[in-house]
């Protein structure tokens, strides 16, 4: 039996998180995060995601932004820090842009927007806590603390803030109470 893998609509996927996401996406953690938000409210796009070390993440979307990447869908900018670091800015192109159909759905843009507005640490916390929960985690901050000592000694506050505004979108499927 063989798999047959739509790569091109799995990069339009990874696309429209960008394109939703106001068009831009300074970061492959962010990215990851907002994607994996998405899909645990019931407003993703399929992709499986596994625990790594920042948390949820998807290797299946890693490989469709590459693939829409080179389908002119977007564009990936690397950019170096100041501390010898580097990241990425993702940029929907102006034809997945007019491609668009359909608007964007209230509860996702709004997740996203929220996620957007985020320090990225926060983010990564919020979603780390969200998945160990899902996983049924008896005490996902904790654990979630335990993990990342060195960002939840500065961040977790506003994490569970962060959460607390996610968990207050409505959505077809709201996250787990923790």
């Amino acid at each position: 039996m063989s798999v047959v893998i739509d790569s091109k609509g799995e990069a339009e996927r990874a696309a429209r998180i960008i394109r939703d996401s106001g068009g831009q996406v300074v970061g492959r953690t962010r990215l990851q995060k907002l994607a994996y938000l998405l899909e645990i409210t019931g407003l993703g796009s399929g992709f499986a995601f596994e625990y790594r070390h920042y948390g949820p993440f998807s290797e299946e979307l890693a490989n469709s932004i590459s693939i829409a990447e080179s389908l002119k869908l977007l564009t990936e900018e690397e950019h170096s820090t100041w501390w010898g670091g580097a990241y990425s800015v993702f940029t929907a192109s102006p034809t997945a842009e007019k491609n668009s159909a359909t608007g964007v759905d209230p509860a996702r843009k709004r997740i996203l927007k929220l996620g957007q507005k985020a320090n990225p640490v926060s983010l990564e916390l919020a979603a780390t806590a969200a998945y160990l929960a899902l996983e049924g985690n008896p005490d996902p901050w904790e654990e979630t603390k335990k993990r990342k000592p060195e960002k939840a000694e500065k961040w977790l506050e506003n994490a569970k803030q962060l959460y607390s505004n996610l968990r207050s979108v409505t959505v077809p499927k709201q996250m787990p109470s923790i």
